[in-house]
C-alpha cells in the first residue's frame, strides 16, 4: 500500500489541500445542462430504505447514459439506496458517452452481510471509463462487521471489498463525495489518468483493518486536494501496482513525481512516510516533494523505512532492493509525540541520497528538544532545522 503513509490509531483528521503531481493540468469537467439527458434512478426501478436492492437500476440508467453521445445526469435522490457489486463499463464496446455525471443527493449503501461482496475486490467499480463526474452523496460499505471478523483473527474473514474504484480510467472527477465504513480501501485510483479528487471525506474506525483512505498504482496526473481523511490505516497511499508496500515483488514499477503539501496530520500514527520491504526489487521512489505540512502530535513526523518485514515472513536478513532518491522536505513544523521526530531507516544495500531538510521545525511533545535517526541515509540541509540531522556523509 505505499508509502506516502500517515497512519490513524485515534480519532485523527487529516487536511489535504493538494497532494500528488506538481504537473498542472487543466480538467475538462462535464457539467450537466439545461439539454442534458437527467435519469432518476427511481425512474428505473430504484428503491430507497435501504433494504430492496436497486443494483439493477443503477446498471439500467447507466446503460440508458452510455446509449448516447449527448452528455447524461444520472441522478440519485434522497434516500439510502442498497446496491450489491456493481461493475459500471466503459470502452466503445459498452458506452458511447464521454460526459456521465453520477449526482448522489443520498446515500448508496452495501449490504451488511459482509460476505456478499467481501471477495469482490470492490463494491462500485468503473471500468474503462472516460469523462464520469461522482457528484456528491454518501457511499457507506458497512464494513463493522468485517472489521470485527478480522479483529478476531478468524482466517476465514474475507479481504473486502473497496467502496469505489476507478480503473483504466481517464478525466475523472470525485467532488464532495463523503466515503464511510468501507470494508477494505474507500477509494482506490488504478492504471487511470487525469483524475481530481476534491472535498472529499474518508470516515472509518480509528480501529479499522486495512481502510485506505484513497490509494493511487499505476496511475498519472492525480490530484487530491481540500478533503478530510480519518481511517484505522493510511490516510492516502502511492504504489507501484499490486496492493503492498514499496518493494514487495522483485520486478515492480516505481513511484516518482509526487507532491505533498499545504497538509495538517493530527494526531495520526505516521506523518510523511516512505515504506519498503526488506527484500529484493528492482522499485524505486524518486522526485518527492513534502511541502508546508503541520504536525500535531504525530507518532512518527518524517520517516523512511525501508526494514518492512511484517510477521517476519519472507523477508528476514535481506536487504530492500528499492532505491530512494532526491526526496525534499521543506518547511514542516509541529509536534512530535515521540522523541525521535525524524527516522530514515534506509537499505545498507541501496541507501538512501539525495535526501534535503530546508526549514524543518519538529519539537517532541510541546516544548522538549526531538532527536533524529539516520542508517544509511546521505542528504543536506538548508535554513533552520530542527532536530539536527544526522547524515552521514561517508556511507
Amino acid at each position: 500500500m505505499a508509502h506516502l503513509r500517515p497512519k490513524h490509531n485515534t480519532i485523527p483528521l487529516l487536511v489535504i489541500k493538494a497532494l500528488v503531481h506538481y504537473f498542472l493540468f487543466t480538467f475538462k469537467t462535464t457539467i450537466a445542462s439545461y439539454d442534458d439527458q437527467t435519469l432518476n434512478v427511481i425512474d428505473f426501478g430504484a428503491k430507497a430504505g435501504g433494504e430492496i436492492d436497486s443494483s439493477r437500476a443503477f446498471l439500467d440508467a447507466w446503460e440508458s447514459a452510455c446509449n448516447t453521445i449527448t452528455p447524461s445526469t444520472i441522478y440519485v435522490p434522497q434516500g439510502r439506496f442498497l446496491i450489491g457489486k456493481v461493475v459500471f463499463k466503459g470502452s466503445h464496446e459498452y458506452c458511447k458517452s464521454n460526459g456521465i455525471t453520477i449526482k448522489i443527493d443520498g446515500a448508496l449503501v452495501a449490504p451488511s452481510n459482509y460476505d456478499d461482496i467481501g471477495n469482490d475486490g470492490n463494491w462500485l467499480l468503473f471500468d474503462d471509463v472516460n469523462g464520469v463526474s461522482i457528484i456528491g452523496g454518501v457511499l457507506d460499505g458497512q464494513g463493522n462487521g468485517l472489521w470485527a471478523c478480522k479483529r478476531f483473527g478468524n482466517r476465514n474473514c474475507p479481504m473486502g471489498a473497496t467502496n469505489l474504484g476507478f480503473t483504466n480510467s481517464n478525466n475523472i472527477v470525485i467532488n464532495g463525495v463523503t466515503s464511510v465504513n468501507s470494508e477494505m480501501y474507500h477509494i482506490v485510483i488504478d492504471r487511470s489518468k487525469n483524475v481530481k479528487v476534491q472535498g472529499v471525506r474518508v470516515s472509518a474506525s480509528g480501529n479499522s483493518p486495512n481502510t485506505d483512505g484513497i490509494h493511487v498504482q499505476l496511475s498519472s496526473f492525480v490530484t487530491i486536494i481540500a478533503s478530510n481523511i480519518a481511517t484505522g490505516d493510511d490516510c492516502i497511499s502511492i504504489g507501484p501496482g499490486s496492493v503492498g508496500s514499496l518493494g514487495k515483488e522483485l520486478e515492480e514499477a516505481g513511484v516518482e513525481n509526487v507532491t505533498v503539501k499545504t497538509v495538517t496530520f493530527t494526531g495520526t500514527e505516521n506523518g510523511v512516510r516512505i515504506k519498503s520491504w526488506g527484500r529484493p526489487s528492482n522499485g524505486f521512489a524518486r522526485n518527492i516533494i513534502f511541502q508546508h505540512l503541520t504536525m500535531i502530535n504525530v507518532q512518527n513526523p518524517i520517516v523512511i523505512d525501508q526494514n518492512y518485514c511484517p510477521n517476519e515472513k519472507d523477508c528476514p536478513g535481506q536487504n530492500s532492493g528499492v532505491k530512494i532518491s532526491n526526496v525534499m522536505y521543506q518547511d514542516i513544523h509541529g509536534t512530535s509525540a515521540t522523541e525521535v521526530a525524524v527516522r530514515f531507516n534506509c537499505s545498507p544495500r541501496n541507501p538512501c541520497n539525495e535526501i534535503t531538510l530546508e526549514d524543518v521545525k519538529l519539537t517532541y511533545q510541546t516544548n522538549k528538544q526531538a532527536q533524529a535517526s539516520c542508517v544509511h541515509a546521505q542528504g543536506i540541509t538548508s535554513g533552520f532545522v530542527q532536530p539536527n540531522a544526522c547524515f552521514s556523509s561517508n556511507i
